[in-house]
């Protein structure tokens, strides 16, 4: 892996504040699909011109004319793997050459956002995984399902965390582990101002989580 500027270790899993008890994990991170209204392009637009409007500008001048239209279509990208399941991508599954070894796929580069300011959070992804049964998924299919569970409002945590648990949900291996390296503009270009600072998380399940010595030696791979 890279040499980092400023490196900040944190568990995979996100805290929950207590007024969040009474939510299920689900409720509060949904792996799945929801629902896109019919009218959300426009609505989009009509709250990007009122935030024009309020920092003083004037959105019927040429240079903002079609800011807002730009930005709703810009957010309905972004932001498009609300709308669907990212663990369908793995449905494809290949077993007939029966592989029981470890599958690495590193440096799944991605684009998200934070979910605090919305602002660009961007990095690589690195999913390893140990078949069970000889079922293996296309490699392309693992991207896309970073991709997937990236193009959401995010917490670096949850994706981390998102990840790991659409391979378990689908795949179900025998282990898996995950380790994300982002860099986070809400870090970067506003408040403690800190470009180049990157958060590293990362998560094991299965045997690379109760076994030390495996989970190792899968991590030197990734960084070699």
């Amino acid at each position: 892996m890279t040499n980092l500027n400023a490196t900040i270790m944190t568990a995979a899993s996100a805290r929950l504040s207590d007024s969040q008890d009474s939510f299920s994990s689900e409720e509060l991170r949904p792996m799945g699909a929801l629902p896109l209204p019919a009218d959300a392009e426009v609505r989009i637009a009509g709250a990007v011109r009122e935030i024009l409007k309020a920092l003083g500008e004037n959105p019927e001048r040429e240079g903002l004319l079609d800011t807002p239209q730009r930005v709703a279509k810009m957010y309905l990208e972004v932001f498009s793997g609300l709308h669907q399941d990212p663990r369908d991508h793995l449905k494809t599954q290949f077993s007939a050459d029966r592989h029981h070894g470890a599958v690495i796929v590193k440096d799944i580069r991605f684009h998200s956002m934070c979910e605090h300011h919305l602002l660009p959070v961007y990095g690589k992804a690195h999913v390893a995984y140990l078949p069970a049964g000889g079922r293996l998924t296309g490699l392309s299919k693992i991207a896309r399902l970073v991709e997937g569970f990236a193009r959401r409002p995010q917490l670096q945590e949850r994706l981390t965390d998102q990840i790991a648990q659409g391979m378990e949900d689908v795949l179900a291996p025998e282990a898996v582990l995950v380790v994300i390296e982002a860099e986070h503009m809400c870090m970067s270009m506003r408040g403690v101002r800190s470009p180049g600072s990157t958060t590293v998380t990362s998560i094991a399940r299965g045997t690379w989580l109760r076994d030390s010595a495996a989970r190792t030696e899968i991590m030197s791979l990734l960084r070699g």
